[in-house]
């Protein structure tokens, strides 16, 4: 579970870099005030997620919640609603790739939780 605790702590970091970015913290020229909205909520979503007693299963909506709204970023930036810079794309697709990657991660860890539990209730 502590995997679990720094993964989704860890996706939450990058959401919270992003909000940075787009607060013009980091860098400036990357200001955009709905996307560190909506960055910052997906951040404390993830954050939530990984102190969470039910982390396996609140961490896929978690991620899968940031996922969409990572993909409606994505889909905003290629139709041009706010900045369609390389960075921009390259946060989106890195963000889109962690979470897949985390989604999958988390899945199989559920499923093994599962399994586990299931084969602790039926043995003697």
């Amino acid at each position: 579970m502590r995997v679990l605790s720094r993964l989704l702590f860890a996706q939450g970091a990058v959401f919270a870099i992003a909000c940075a970015i787009h607060a013009g913290v980091l860098f400036t020229g990357y200001e955009n005030r709905r996307a560190l909205a909506a960055e910052a909520i997906l951040a404390a979503v993830l954050i939530v997620a990984g102190v969470s007693p039910w982390r396996v299963r609140i961490g896929l909506g978690a991620q899968g919640f940031a996922l969409l709204g990572t993909l409606v970023g994505l889909w905003m930036v290629l139709i041009g609603v706010g900045p369609r810079t390389p960075l921009d794309l390259l946060m989106h697709a890195a963000m889109v790739l962690m979470l897949l990657v985390g989604l999958t991660w988390t899945w199989r860890t559920s499923r093994a939780v599962r399994m586990e539990s299931r084969v602790g209730r039926s043995a003697p």
